[in-house]
């Protein structure tokens, strides 16, 4: 008896399993567009550039996509990046960005926004996603509704490439009086052992692929303060990073929380991302060396989608 049933039981799991991939096969969208079912399209138009011209990827939430503009640092110094940053995102998430792109990409730079660290989560939030990556069924299950025939055997072909690069533009003024939210303090915001070990683990990821992984706080009076300052110092210096809060840096940057701000200092509208992504773009050159693909034959299509991102600023 116990023999049957063991081996009704691995019949069972083999055959669940194996529904399981078949149907992530078909659900799991052939391109990179809202119209294939693509979840996160703007942070997942990084699958439509060419293999191997990202300089600098960007991860982490809503303060990455809002603080920090690829077209500006494009056009300031000729660097290549791209933004995967997407709303609320959880470590994990990051992780899932970053080993998707180092499947195609090789940057040099990998910036992690690091409000991401702060935002918790549970362990069974951890094994959801571990199920949701090995099969896609779970996270696309919605896709049932919207099948098309090219789902059924047919090649994934990325093919949209997103103009800001993961940019989101907002020329929304909504200001605030913020002069003294940097105070300083002796007091350091506690970063869970969850997020610090995908921390650590994302570094020797980028290490194994001869990336150089930062921290960069980009500015927010509503997330940030000397508190969670203090906390990246410490595990920034743990895990041998280099680590940049650009929130202290108003005299270099001029942020204006009159008038650089969509919602009340939560997030940078376009005029502060202007100013962030410059002064990022001359920083990562001098610092570590980046090249300018400016003139270069293969990066001309950069040069195109700067020209439409000035119509889109134009036209706002």
């Amino acid at each position: 008896m116990k023999v049957k049933y063991i081996v009704r039981s691995f019949l069972f799991m083999t055959g669940l399993l194996i529904c399981l991939g078949t149907a992530s096969i078909v659900v799991f969208p052939k391109n990179n567009t809202m119209e294939f079912g693509m979840r996160d399209v703007n942070a997942n138009g990084i699958l439509g550039e060419n293999d191997n011209t990202i300089d600098v990827l960007v991860l982490g939430d809503s303060e990455s996509y809002s603080s920090i503009s690829p077209m500006t640092i494009w056009n300031e110094t000729g660097i290549t990046s791209y933004v995967c940053g997407t709303s609320a995102q959880q470590l994990y998430e990051s992780m899932n960005f970053l080993k998707q792109a180092l499947q195609n990409q090789k940057p040099k730079i990998v910036i992690l926004e690091t409000n991401a660290i702060y935002r918790n989560f549970s362990p069974v939030k951890m094994i959801e996603n571990g199920f949701n990556q090995l099969f896609p069924i779970f996270q696309y299950h919605n896709r049932w509704k919207s099948i098309l025939p090219v789902d059924f055997g047919g090649s994934i072909e990325y093919t949209w490439r997103d103009d800001l690069k993961g940019f989101k533009y907002s020329n929304k003024i909504e200001g605030t009086n913020a002069q003294d939210y940097m105070s300083k303090t002796d007091k350091i915001a506690e970063i869970s052992e969850l997020n610090r070990q995908y921390v650590k683990e994302m570094a020797k990821l980028c290490e194994e692929n001869d990336a150089k992984f930062i921290l960069v706080s980009t500015p927010s009076t509503v997330n940030w303060n000397y508190a969670r300052h203090n906390g990246i110092c410490l595990l920034a210096e743990e895990y041998e990073l280099d680590y940049y809060d650009l929130n202290l840096l108003s005299k270099e940057i001029l942020i204006d929380w009159s008038q650089d701000t969509r919602d009340k200092g939560d997030h940078l509208n376009y005029y502060g991302a202007f100013k962030v992504s410059k002064y990022l773009a001359h920083f990562l050159k001098e610092k570590y060396a980046l090249s300018d693909h400016r003139q270069e034959k293969e990066y001309q299509s950069w040069n195109e989608s700067y020209q439409r991102y000035q119509t889109i600023i134009a036209q706002n």
